[in-house]
């Protein structure tokens, strides 16, 4: 199993649009602050999975060499997660959707044009796509009512990805959650910040501990923290482009 993360900030990206703070400068000067919007490539031998469509979809499929995908998982229906579906006109037609069905019936009203192939999935129920165990479980991320963290298995390999989630997880969530090897978790910003619907780094972190992850790594983040040289030295930044193989 690999994982790639395709882009790891947040809504506006870094560099943000008529900001020359320093995450900025050095995200234009083509440091690792520089931050595309949020999807994860999950591949096996039998196939690719892209975790929500960011709005930098073409962007990150040209970089990353690809042109097809066997499917796509939805943990919400935020803009930065879902509007870079468009990007498969006269690429890729037809391809199969996964989510709630929340999630699904409201991104369906904006990518309906592209006929996608939707499968309803529940909370907490596995399900199979290219040899990998994947099960969503809610997180909570108001206003959004069904948001999704995202479980995958490989054999005795296990991966966290919590979503778009404030600290408030459902103990059920929780208990699934528990012992990954790798936890790629929301830190939209530093610790002296909270925003009700994210965590900050430092709620991140803890949620690291309480779960015992063997490894962390923090995405979704804005241009409020430092450049990444500087941050990355205290914390476990993503960047785009990091690769996790198992």
């Amino acid at each position: 199993m690999r994982l790639t993360l395709l882009g790891t900030g947040d809504a506006v990206g870094t560099p943000k649009i008529g900001c020359n703070c320093p995450a900025c400068e050095d995200a234009r000067n083509g440091g690792k602050s520089q931050r595309l919007r949020s999807s994860i490539l999950v591949e096996s031998d039998k196939g690719k999975i892209l975790i929500d469509t960011s709005p930098d979809l073409r962007q990150q499929f040209l970089k990353q060499n690809l042109s097809c995908i066997d499917g796509v998982i939805w943990t919400h229906g935020h803009y930065d997660h879902y509007s870079g579906f468009g990007e498969f006109y006269r690429v890729q037609n037809k391809v199969d959707v996964y989510g709630v069905r929340e999630t699904l019936e409201y991104i369906n009203r904006y990518v309906s044009f592209l006929k996608p192939r939707y499968h309803y999935v529940k909370l907490y129920e596995p399900f199979e796509l290219i040899g990998l165990q994947f099960t969503l479980f809610k997180v909570n991320h108001p206003p959004v009512e069904v948001p999704a963290g995202v479980v995958i298995r490989e054999g005795n390999k296990k991966i966290v990805i919590t979503g778009d989630t404030n600290s408030e997880i459902p103990e059920a969530s929780l208990e699934l959650m528990k012992n990954p090897d790798l936890l790629i978790a929301d830190a939209i910003v530093p610790p002296n910040i909270h925003i009700k619907k994210h965590m900050n780094s430092e709620e991140a972190m803890a949620l690291a501990e309480q779960l015992n992850a063997k490894e962390v790594a923090l995405t979704h983040l804005s241009h409020l923290f430092r450049p990444h040289h500087i941050e990355a030295l205290f914390l476990p930044l993503g960047y785009d482009g990091q690769v996790f193989e198992f």
